[in-house]
């Protein structure tokens, strides 16, 4: 680790995917700091997360995945500070927000009493539909035979309409009888609620004091709505209207008018409810549910100025990461034959992506991606400049991905498998590319791989992913020669350069869990030989080992019983400098 400053700050990040009507739960509350100049690798198997979470950290989820919960916070002085011109036509955009909260502001007098009739509006509505319990009951049934239902139509559209006639038939009457279950399902749902509308319209008693107490509390509201509002909540409210004026600074006019009316609707639905706008968290919340805030700092010569925490979770808008992916978060991907367009030239794949972020003309882009084409180690780059993809070896075309993904020179290196595709002495050799270009353009990386043997050549630190979790997090010294968790044994074992000639290579047995189900306890506690009986009821937290070694096991607890490491991974220190040439 180069130095301590917070360049990424994932927070209780969880990743969610809606598929066949089901959902899948990809990233399970990872939180992580990731550091400035520094080299990280997620390791794991396939399917524990790596892709998927520097995916959300880029904005390239596929588009049924969404960041459910958690913050990714992005420490970028460039991208955070926002200044923008105090002209005749941003005073007035100011006015006119200032006037609407102004009169929203006086709804904040009857907060409290608007929560009373809130509360009784609800338990009124309660009363009068199913209970919670049932509701839940009878979701899990529709969605239990929904996924059924999916999976037989897609078993009947993979069949021959000629030769597999009977199986057809048999597959429809199926169909048929889980809709004919769905329909019977749902009006036994029908008639319940029914049952119990009109149980409570029968209810006189509560009925009359329901009317009684809302008749009253409607009266203290429309009283408490009308009284004017003090010079503090208006110079509050002024500051806000600056604020949500640089928040849509960035976007056209069109889409500006579109978010102050989509702001004007959270502000006075929070202040409806009495949300505490001086406090900056809750403030910040509001501002999230349509765009993330710019904070108000001064106005200087004519401009206003203010300052954004720019959360990567909250993005919405494709311009916002068209300022972000590429420029500054770039990523390099396993195959270089995806990331390259085939009929098109080596030089002009270069150049567009450098005009298009660094502003600058045809021949100055020629030039820097020549400059670029010699750092990353092409040979004779004038001449190679205007060949095609086919015409460079899968080595030379990686080191083009990486010139491309370098030319905006990006705060963060996301680097996918990058060497897989390559044999052992390229894979070498591009591993020592990427560490020499951190040197000289200061860049983080972020390295996904399955591969310890990568690790060791190139991590400052690692995290062990399994089943979406983070279940060791440490320097690379500390998760080779100190290793905690039984999984990260696991996966040193299986490394071949420590199995001795003639030995049968170590495999984990069985697979992860599904990550459709709720998972209870340790997610490799079916999977791990040291499973304690605490590891299938309860999940572990993340233990302290030292001031930067984490890991998530019950075996760190002191309660615990001292459980020695496997024999492959004992002493591994001589047979790791052997191997991998530490």
């Amino acid at each position: 680790m180069k130095n301590n400053n917070i360049l990424l700050s994932l927070k209780n990040v969880w990743v969610k995917f809606k598929v066949r009507g089901r959902e899948l739960t990809a990233i399970r509350g990872i939180s992580l700091d990731i550091y400035e100049n520094e080299a990280i690798a997620i390791v794991g198997e396939s399917g524990s997360g790596k892709s998927v979470l520097t995916k959300a950290l880029s904005g390239m989820l596929d588009s049924n995945g969404y960041i459910s919960e958690g913050e990714i916070l992005f420490n970028n002085n460039e991208l955070s500070e926002t200044n923008a011109k105090l002209n005749y036509r941003a005073k007035r955009i100011i006015n006119i927000v200032a006037n609407k909260l102004n009169r929203f502001s006086k709804l904040e007098n009857g907060a409290l009493i608007y929560q009373k009739i809130i509360e009784l509006n609800n338990d009124k509505n309660k009363r009068m539909r199913l209970k919670d319990e049932e509701q839940l009951e009878f979701d899990k049934k529709i969605n239990s035979l929904n996924y059924e239902l999916i999976e037989l139509k897609n078993q009947k559209q993979a069949l021959d309409n000629f030769k597999d006639k009977e199986q057809i038939k048999v597959l429809k009457i199926k169909i048929n009888n889980i809709k004919n279950e769905i329909y019977s399902i749902n009006l036994e749902k029908k008639l319940l609620n029914k049952h119990y509308i009109l149980e409570a319209k029968n209810d006189k008693d509560y009925l009359n004091q329901y009317n009684k107490t809302i008749s009253k509390l409607n009266k203290e509201y429309k009283e408490l709505i009308n009284l004017d509002i003090d010079e503090e909540i208006k110079k509050r409210n002024l500051i806000i209207a600056k604020e949500i004026y640089l928040s849509i600074g960035r976007y056209n006019i069109l889409l500006q008018y579109k978010y102050i009316i989509k702001l004007l609707i959270a502000f006075k639905r929070a202040m409806r409810i009495g949300i505490d706008l001086s406090n900056e968290d809750l403030l910040n919340k509001v501002f999230d549910n349509v765009l993330f805030r710019v904070k108000y700092i001064k106005e200087e010569d004519n401009l206003i100025k203010g300052i954004c925490i720019l959360d990567l979770a909250k993005i919405k808008y494709t311009k916002d990461w068209q300022q972000i992916r590429g420029s500054k978060i770039a990523t390099v991907f396993q195959d270089p034959m995806t990331s390259l367009n085939p009929i098109v030239t080596i030089g002009k794949q270069i150049t567009s992506i450098i005009m298009k972020h660094q502003n600058c003309n045809v021949i100055e882009a020629r030039k820097r991606a020549i400059i670029l084409m010699k750092k990353v180690g092409i040979s004779n780059p004038e001449k190679r400049f205007d060949d095609y993809p086919f015409q460079y070896s899968g080595g030379m075309r990686q080191r083009i991905v990486i010139a491309i993904a370098l030319s905006c020179k990006p705060k963060v290196l996301i680097c996918d498998e990058p060497t897989t595709a390559l044999d052992v002495t390229i894979q070498a050799q591009i591993l020592k590319l990427i560490k020499d270009l951190q040197k000289e353009f200061n860049f983080t990386i972020i390295f996904i791989t399955h591969d310890l043997g990568v690790v060791a050549n190139i991590a400052d630190r690692v995290a062990v992913l399994y089943a979406g979790q983070i279940v060791e997090l440490g320097s690379a010294r500390e998760i080779f020669y100190d290793p905690r968790h039984p999984y990260t044994w696991a996966l040193l074992s299986s490394l071949p350069q420590l199995s001795k000639k003639g030995e049968k290579l170590y495999s984990i047995n069985g697979t992860p869990p599904s990550l459709y189900n709720k998972i209870i306890g340790d997610p490799f506690a079916l999977r791990n030989p040291y499973c304690l009986k605490i590891d299938t009821i309860m999940e572990p937290p993340l233990f302290k080992i030292s001031e930067t070694h984490y890991a998530k096991t019950w075996l760190c607890d002191p309660r615990a019983p001292k459980i020695p490491k496997p024999d492959i991974i004992t002493n591994i220190h001589e047979k790791l400098l052997k191997a991998f040439n530490i």
